[in-house]
């Protein structure tokens, strides 16, 4: 009977010790994302063409994920088609997932104001609608303050013209289709990738070569 209390005992606190062991292990997500215990945030910004967007923060050192979407329409599950036709209040987005200790709300906006034109209303060069309209959907209190705070100080010392850019509180978020997912990096030789991104991104390379990914 000692034996066999002695051996129950000794199990009961292995086991114990080998729970406390593993529960306090970071629990790790699917091999896409990063630990659990990282506290990540998300921005949501319209600049035109979501390609080019994606193409440039993507390459963000802090920028964990970057995915197309549309944002702030009218019509539900819009699709690519309806979005084009400018009808459905949709403009083209990306919704950015970032780690504030490695980079800033605020440095994420630095980017957006000097990668495209926020005086021109509705239209990004060649690219005119609605759905290309520059601007800003907040997540919260705290990213408006920052947003309005930065097109006043910025993004006026980039710009001399007016500043046409909306924020505004994110309402709505569709993905995109899968197919727009890296668009840039799966189709750099068509035609709009060269004549329109690819410059986008070597200026952008240039200007912000301290803040990118390290290769």
């Amino acid at each position: 009977m000692k034996i066999k209390s002695v051996f129950i005992i000794i199990l009961f606190f292995g086991i114990n010790y080998l729970y406390s062991c593993n529960s306090n292990k970071p629990i790790s997500k699917d091999k896409n994302n990063i630990m659990q215990d990282v506290n990540l945030d998300t921005a949501t910004f319209g600049a035109g063409c979501f390609w080019c967007v994606e193409a440039i923060f993507s390459e963000l050192n802090g920028v964990e994920s970057v995915v197309p979407g549309y944002a702030n329409g009218h019509v539900d599950n819009p699709d690519y088609r309806m979005v084009c036709t400018g009808n459905t209040g949709y403009a083209e987005v990306c919704q950015i997932v970032f780690n504030p200790a490695v980079i800033s709300y605020e440095e994420l906006l630095e980017v957006f104001w000097t990668t495209h034109d926020p005086t021109t209303l509705n239209r990004q060069g060649n690219d005119v609608g609605t759905q290309y309209r520059s601007a800003i959907f907040y997540h919260n209190d705290s990213q408006k303050k920052i947003a309005i705070e930065s097109k006043a100080t910025i993004a006026k010392k980039i710009w001399s013209d007016d500043i046409v850019t909306e924020i505004a509180p994110l309402d709505k978020f569709y993905l995109a289709e899968d197919y727009h997912n890296d668009y840039y990096a799966n189709n750099a030789n068509q035609g709009y990738c060269r004549i329109v991104i690819e410059p986008k991104v070597l200026k952008f390379r240039k200007l912000f070569k301290d803040k990118l990914k390290k290769k």
